[in-house]
């Protein structure tokens, strides 16, 4: 996919990849910015049962807006392949920067009191995350946290 377009999003280089989909770099011309985007692998999206479930992570994270929660720009599960469009943020995982160096307990405190805010809000709307990890709290230029991957979440 490197290399290509998906809808308006220049394809620039795989970030990362799950079971289910593998996420991209991507640039936006009409805003002139990175974002990340989240592309479905055809050989579940073949599958309606796992393509409702990533269509389902899209509507669920749109509804949460939280300050540590990323955002979702855009999604579109009618494109071939359904892909959502995120915010980027190159810092990194939580995962990547523990295990980097050791990190001063004030840093490691703020990131699990943001990352717990946010999983109270996802709590108090109803929905259950069900894979916190750190691989799944991503980490901006100034130390704060964002929680992302809602795609096993379930709704109480």
């Amino acid at each position: 996919m490197v290399g290509q377009t998906i809808g308006p999003y220049e394809i620039l280089e795989e970030i990362g990849r799950g079971g289910m989909a593998r996420v991209y770099r991507a640039y936006q011309p009409s805003m002139d910015r990175f974002v990340a985007i989240k592309v479905i692998q055809k050989s579940i999206a073949a599958d309606p049962a796992s393509l409702e479930r990533f269509l389902r992570e899209a509507r669920l994270i749109a509804r949460l807006e939280h300050p540590h929660i990323l955002p979702v720009y855009d999604f579109n599960g009618q494109h071939e392949p359904p892909y959502i469009v995120m915010r980027y943020l190159p810092s990194g995982t939580l995962k990547d920067i523990t295990s980097k160096a050791q990190r001063p307990a004030g840093e490691v405190i703020h990131v699990l009191r943001q990352s717990a805010a946010a999983l109270d809000y996802a709590h108090r709307q109803g929905v259950i995350h069900r894979d916190i990890k750190p691989s799944n709290i991503l980490i901006d230029a100034d130390g704060n946290a964002f929680l992302t991957d809602f795609g096993i979440a379930r709704m109480i």
